[in-house]
């Protein structure tokens, strides 16, 4: 089985567990949503789960090949001819369905490529910047799927994003540096006094709890100045998309239970807050 079919097996093992409702801090494809946009939601987190796997998880000498043989798949897709991965033929259905543009895609792979070439970020509008190709295209596939693209509401959707990923990285501090790579600004640990050395501690020092905790802090800025997307939209484009922001705010009330230790736990949202945020979200005026 050639590395290409062994990740995508393990992509549509997850998809049949709906992993997006039991491992992901917000329901990407609630059950509360209608079949076609479940459907199509799901076959934009089979794509994501498969680009993501070919750069964390495929042998290093591969990874490049791999994601090219997705892009070019792309290719075959907005040419109007029949792609090969069974990933991105799903896709198609979606992209002909909604009027999905290329871009968001393509950066989705841009970040990919790029988690290969860099592993450290020095400044926190370096990873900012990380985010516009990791994050922020996410949102704009999902208000394409709601048909509720409009420039205002990408741009709201992108500040959402772009809290998320970062509030993924406070809880991914240690599986992050296991894999290599160190999202927290690099300058952040120098001025909180943090070695490298304090990632692979099983409890976390309470320098890097500082460190957590300032990005945590940023998050939340965003993720209220983004909050507004829910007010914008109607329908169940509002309810999805209270749902990721209620996950947010759910994740980060996790982590400051926690006492932002990322490293002797996972912090993860409980069930009973992430209902309580998303009702307040809902009820957003």
């Amino acid at each position: 089985m050639s590395v290409s079919e062994r990740l995508w097996n393990e992509t549509e093992e997850r998809r049949s567990r709906d992993e997006l409702q039991t491992g992901e801090n917000f329901p990407v494809a609630s059950r509360l949503l209608p079949a076609r946009h479940r459907a199509h939601l799901l076959n934009v987190y089979g794509y994501a789960r498969l680009v993501d796997d070919i750069g964390d998880e495929a042998p290093p000498g591969e990874r490049a090949a791999l994601l090219d043989a997705v892009e070019r798949d792309l290719d075959r897709v907005y040419a109007g001819t029949r792609p090969e991965l069974p990933a991105i033929r799903n896709l198609a259905r979606t992209i002909a369905g909604c009027g999905i543009p290329a871009e968001p895609f393509r950066r989705l792979i841009e970040a990919n490529r790029r988690d290969q070439e860099v592993s450290r970020y020095t400044t926190f509008d370096d990873l900012l910047d990380y985010c516009t190709v990791s994050a922020d295209p996410v949102g704009h596939i999902v208000l394409h799927v709601f048909g509720a693209a409009t420039p205002d509401r990408l741009r709201l959707s992108d500040k959402v994003c772009t809290a998320l990923q970062i509030i993924e990285h406070c809880q991914d501090v240690g599986e992050d540096h296991r894999n290599g790579r160190i999202y927290l600004p690099q300058d952040d640990l120098r001025r909180f006094g943090c070695a490298e050395s304090d990632l692979d501690a099983s409890v976390t020092p309470t320098r890097l709890r500082g460190v957590v905790a300032l990005q945590a802090r940023r998050a939340r800025e965003l993720l209220d100045e983004g909050a507004d997307l829910t007010v914008r939209l109607r329908g169940f484009a509002r309810v999805a998309v209270a749902g990721y922001v209620a996950g947010g705010l759910a994740a980060l009330a996790a982590l400051d239970k926690n006492a932002y230790d990322v490293l002797g736990g996972p912090s993860r949202p409980r069930k009973p807050r992430l209902l309580i945020e998303w009702s307040r979200t809902l009820g957003r005026r």
